[in-house]
């Protein structure tokens, strides 16, 4: 298995992403290795530094960088040596098995439509969010921002891409399959959420239990959420907000922990032909690390493969 993660993307690279990687490294099974991909001389510079001498990564020379503020498109067309470029290139060619970013978010989203492509079938791939539960283990969100608005048919769809993601990643038998909403009742909610309503219930293929609320995002009440990007971006990124107020008033819970970004520290592309993971921008090397260790489990699980087969 190869894990491609690039060197240059974030706001702290390539310090914290090459440490991150550097932390990984030692824990990922024989059978994995990682493809650090950027300026290779800055990256051995980085070993250097560390008096490390990696064993299990492969460094790929990608000269330029695609910065965060600039336009996904034209970066990418325009920059094809970038070390965002260089994955998706690898990815494509099945030289790795996954491609892993801090990078600019618009850049990787793109990228993945432009490479591996979205699976047949697929309306909008979706960002999925990965929400820590007060019993233990997670729900996916999605979309937490690739689509900030959805149609009610791109919704529907998320709920089926999120079910088979949940059930091949979780080995959940039958995942609950929530509508984000402003009430439990069937008519509560925005135009486009009414109309999601009847199209999830509808479909025979997931277990839609209704509605849930704000309240509910933590609360064990349903393994997938469906919601819009802008909604699900808001939502994923207030739930990040608690841990830093607790860690500010120096209160320490093991939930509450959970919610640190770092704690899962990225989120895959969901309806790709591909494993691809986008980390957050300020990503520090624990975030990497425990990004690196999703990856591992996401390749393992094949759901790409699993959506697939199930769509077409």
């Amino acid at each position: 298995m190869k894990i491609a993660v690039d060197a240059m993307g974030g706001d702290l690279a390539p310090q914290a992403i090459v440490e991150g990687v550097m932390q990984a490294a030692s824990e990922l099974p024989s059978e994995a290795r990682i493809v650090l991909i950027g300026r290779e001389g800055i990256i051995l510079d980085i070993f250097k530094q560390n008096n490390y001498t990696p064993t299990n990564i492969d460094i790929v020379h990608a000269e330029d960088v695609i910065e965060m503020g600039e336009h996904p498109t034209k970066a990418l067309s325009q920059k094809p040596n970038s070390s965002i470029g260089v994955g998706f290139r690898l990815l494509k060619e099945k030289e790795v098995d996954i491609f892993c970013s801090a990078g600019n978010t618009g850049a990787m989203h793109v990228g993945a439509l432009f490479s591996i492509k979205a699976i047949e079938g697929i309306l909008r791939p979706a960002i999925a969010g990965l929400v820590p539960q007060v019993g233990g283990g997670h729900s996916i969100m999605l979309d937490i921002g690739a689509n900030a608005d959805c149609k009610p048919e791109v919704l529907a769809q998320f709920g089926e891409i999120g079910s088979l993601f949940a059930q091949h990643t979780f080995q959940i038998d039958n995942p609950r399959v929530a509508l984000m909403n402003i009430g439990e009742e069937e008519q509560k909610g925005s135009l486009t959420a009414q109309a999601t309503y009847p199209l999830l219930q509808g479909n025979k293929k997931i277990n839609f239990i209704g509605n849930i609320e704000g309240k509910d995002l933590f609360n064990d009440k349903a393994d997938v959420i469906v919601t819009d990007g802008f909604t699900g971006n808001i939502l994923f990124k207030l739930g990040e907000s608690l841990y830093d107020i607790m860690k500010k008033r120096g209160i320490q819970d093991d939930f509450i922990d959970q919610t640190n970004y770092e704690s899962i520290g990225g989120s895959p592309i969901i309806g790709v032909n591909g494993n691809v993971m986008i980390a957050h921008g300020i990503s520090s090397p624990l975030a990497i690390r425990n990004m690196i260790g999703w990856a591992y489990k996401q390749v393992k699980t094949k759901a790409y493969l699993h959506i697939a087969q199930a769509l077409n």
